[in-house]
């Protein structure tokens, strides 16, 4: 009878990428995908650092597992990812949490096979970390989705915005050579993929370690020349490193999106210094000016921070005018959260958490209604997209994505799955649409 296994990923699509790979080294090992936590053999939590809230969620399901393990103690239970990388929350794990088996970090998940050997000839706890900035383009992955597949074209990140943990987690930006990057989308698309998200903490810094230099706009080039594939997305862009080169890129190139995610963070030129992150509220609004005058009908997705610590409510009001004054179509919207060894941290004036909550919501309802409004533009188009799979909730309805990254439901058959179909948009509300297919 094979061995099964359970990942649990938390955090970005660079952490979902790293479980694709974790999967295809354990099935390597003879191990079979499992849902179910009971029937599992091999579980392991890949966990992120950004926020605190997801931080006590591993510990929690953790804790939760002490009754598995007692029943089942053959079974490995193992934590990787950014949280290893710190030590504070690895001794945590080490001290609190004795039913763990193997730990390691983000980058040496190559060495996973080796980790379990060593556990399984020894019993004993496995601690791992490499602190070495490497990047790994070597150890393939078992690809979560048929026809759509992430591309990690760099890791790490130089900024050391204060409130930010992911520079001491990922360490500092290494890139890929573009041939590494181009024959894996090559064989992607061999494979029949048909979409490609290039994934990197900063992708607008890209090729800065290289010798020659390659930018990233010249390596959007390179990939949109690659036969097979139709769509280029790319996350995440630094408003700072977001060139005129890039955005005449995204204007000229037909298989990049008309999509963007361009964090501002917070609206107030004052919090913006004091997050370091080396752009003003004037020169953004400059950026989005060029993108919707270059890059007709393009989408904007951003991320934004309430109750950073100093925020006044003035400051605050200056982040709601940045989400009027650009008409975000998606956003993401986050409680400022502590985060231990970053500056933001070590700050005086942290902000109480009922008033971060109530700012908190009235960001979101004025989101929201603006959400409303730019879906509702798409009624009556019709749209190219491309179809992801079978409604959750509804096995008649299909559900896919524009090149502007909109949600869309519409009536269909399997045979549809993995094609770009057009589709006539009938009904919307703030997070998805409706229509149906011409």
């Amino acid at each position: 009878m094979s061995k099964k296994y359970t990942i649990i990923t938390y955090g970005c699509q660079m952490n979902h990428h790293d479980s694709e790979k974790i999967s295809y080294l354990l099935e390597t090992l003879g191990y079979t995908k499992e849902d179910d936590l009971e029937k599992s053999d091999f579980i392991i939590y890949n966990t992120c650092l950004v926020r605190e809230n997801a931080e006590l969620k591993v510990y929690g399901q953790l804790g939760a597992l002490k009754n598995l393990k007692r029943k089942k103690p053959e079974m490995i239970i193992a934590v990787c990812g950014c949280m290893m990388q710190t030590g504070d929350a690895r001794a945590t794990i080490i001290s609190k949490y004795k039913h763990v088996d193997i730990i390691f970090g983000t980058k040496n998940i190559s060495r996973l096979p080796s980790l379990i050997a060593r556990h399984r000839s020894t019993g004993e706890v496995i601690v791992d970390i490499e602190e070495e900035d490497i990047i790994d383009d070597e150890t393939p992955i078992n690809r979560e989705h048929p026809f759509i597949a992430y591309v990690n074209i760099m890791t790490g990140c130089n900024n050391y915005c204060t409130f930010c943990i992911v520079p001491y987690a990922r360490g500092k930006e290494i890139s890929r050579t573009p041939e590494s990057i181009i024959n894996e989308i090559k064989d992607l698309a061999k494979k029949g993929y048909k979409e490609i998200t290039l994934l990197g903490q900063n992708v607008n810094s890209y090729g800065k370690t290289l010798r020659p230099k390659v930018t990233f706009p010249e390596l959007l080039k390179m990939v949109n020349e690659i036969d097979g594939i139709e769509r280029i997305r790319f996350l995440t862009s630094h408003p700072k490193d977001c060139s005129d080169e890039l955005i005449d890129a995204m204007a000229s190139l037909d298989k990049v999106c008309e999509n963007i995610h361009l964090p501002f963070q917070s609206g107030s030129n004052k919090i913006l210094k004091d997050m370091h992150r080396v752009y003003t509220r004037e020169h953004y609004l400059e950026l989005i000016r060029k993108l919707k005058e270059k890059v007709p009908n393009i989408t904007l997705s951003t991320d934004i921070i309430v109750g950073f610590p100093g925020e006044t409510e003035e400051d605050f009001k200056d982040t709601l005018s940045m989400v009027e004054k650009v008409g975000y179509d998606q956003g993401f919207t986050f409680l400022y959260s502590i985060r231990k060894g970053t500056k933001a941290a070590e700050m005086q004036n942290q902000i109480p958490h009922e008033v971060k909550q109530e700012r908190f919501q009235r960001l979101i309802d004025s989101m929201y209604k603006i959400f409303y409004e730019k879906n509702k533009e798409c009624l009556g188009q019709t749209l190219e997209v491309l179809v992801e799979g079978i409604s959750k909730n509804n096995p008649d309805i299909l559900t896919g994505r524009t090149r502007g990254y909109k949600l869309v439901h519409f009536k269909g058959g399997k045979k549809n799955i993995g094609q770009l179909v057009n589709v006539k948009i009938t009904g919307h509300n703030s997070f998805a649409l409706e229509g149906e297919i011409v």
